[in-house]
């Protein structure tokens, strides 16, 4: 009889943990397979559909046999559409050269990790994060430091904490706003004012994940740090892409602008890897980039006015603390004194709970750096959302 064979993993695949919002949205999928009455409140993405002259310009890239490998950065025609939108949007001038599209906004961070990130090098995360920063930055060999801002500081970072955060072996500074999982944005006042600590720094290297750009409401204009410090230009990676702001989720395309000499690492990382984005993905966001922007503005018309109403439902709720969104299409309510009263252990837990209880898929805070939170999606129709919070309410009220 043959020994079984000793499967030894290696220690980076062993440390690394599952994404924790794919795993609630498989989890409720695999619930509702079942034939149980789920709502999943969970998923990061829009549940609009791709635009239709999107979808037009894949079917047309298609038929006309654009099929085959592409350059690795990206086709030129969609670098120079990527070009026109940070001039256009951001005032930010780029060459192509200085533009690399990859299969969605994770792979672009994460070829930023491998192309800059040295074993033991810092990387500044300020929690709550986007579940995969820390573990992108740990597969890199570097290591996360990750100051905290709560509630009582509108979950923003404050000028002091990233100063004192960042030490001799700070590589990178990560700035995410609007935010995910928090939906808070940077004003361009907070921003000035991290200009003002990282010029004490200039080995530093910035890197400001604007994903949820066109999804904000708080009544100042979107801007991001090297709109507002352009001497920070040099050393700041702008990160952006198709997925939430033209609901193109599954077609992964992501974007950066930055510095040519780091862009080209980055390339030279994604063509050892994964190669060229989808070449029909890319037919399609070059539609997007350059086409009408209505369906963008309607969709944040919608998530405005779905947040409207979801903070207004979590506020009436007992013991749950919410404070209002800027942005994006999260809540993150505290429900510490819920898990205190209901004696659970933390909202891990809490999760579990309303999953099985009532039917409510839900991401714990923990997973974002914010043990007692939850994070809910309003990227769903009204209905499901008067649903899902009316069966939470009643889930807190009977207990």
């Amino acid at each position: 009889m043959e020994r079984p064979l000793n499967i030894v993993l290696s220690e980076r695949a062993a440390r690394l943990q599952p994404s924790p919002t794919l795993a609630v949205t498989a989890r409720a999928a695999a619930l509702k397979a079942e034939g149980k009455d789920i709502i999943g409140l969970g998923a990061g993405e829009p549940d609009f559909d791709t635009p239709e002259h999107i979808k037009e310009a894949a079917i047309r890239a298609m038929r006309a046999g654009q099929t085959k490998y592409t350059a690795v950065e990206g086709t030129l025609s969609l670098r120079r559409a990527v070009v026109d939108k940070f001039k256009r949007d951001n005032g930010l001038s780029y060459t192509t050269n200085q533009v690399l599209v990859s299969s969605g906004g994770k792979q672009s961070f994460f070829n930023l990790c491998q192309a800059v990130i040295n074993p033991g090098d810092e990387v500044v995360v300020p929690a709550p994060y986007w579940v995969s920063y820390p573990e992108i930055v740990a597969i890199a060999g570097g290591i996360p430091v990750m100051p905290y801002a709560g509630a009582d500081q509108g979950y923003r970072l404050t000028p002091a904490q990233l100063d004192a955060a960042i030490s001799k072996r700070t590589r990178l500074v990560v700035i995410n706003s609007p935010s995910n999982p928090t939906g808070m944005a940077y004003r361009r006042a907070e921003l000035l004012a991290f200009g003002a600590v990282l010029r004490k720094h200039p080995d530093v290297l910035i890197a400001t994940d604007d994903m949820y750009e066109p999804f904000i409401w708080h009544g100042e204009p979107f801007c991001n740090i090297v709109m507002v410090c352009p001497d920070l230009y040099d050393r700041t990676l702008v990160l952006n892409g198709c997925s939430k702001a033209y609901a193109m989720t599954g077609w992964r395309i992501g974007y950066a602008g930055g510095p040519e000499a780091i862009i080209k690492a980055m390339g030279n990382m994604q063509s050892q890897s994964t190669s060229n984005p989808c070449s029909i993905s890319q037919a399609a966001a070059e539609a997007a980039l350059n086409g009408e922007q209505e369906c963008v503005r309607i969709m944040c018309r919608a998530f405005h006015e779905r947040h409207e109403y979801v903070h207004k439902a979590l506020k009436a709720m007992p013991d749950v603390a919410v404070l209002p969104a800027d942005g994006t299409f999260y809540a993150f309510p505290d429900f510490s004194r819920v898990i205190q009263r209901l004696k659970l252990k933390d909202d891990i837990e809490l999760c579990e709970r309303l999953l099985v209880d009532v039917g409510v898929a839900v991401v714990a805070g923990s997973s974002f750096g914010a043990p007692g939170h939850l994070r809910l999606s309003f990227a769903t129709s009204m209905d499901n959302l008067k649903g899902a919070l009316g069966r939470i309410h009643g889930f807190l009220e009977q207990r």
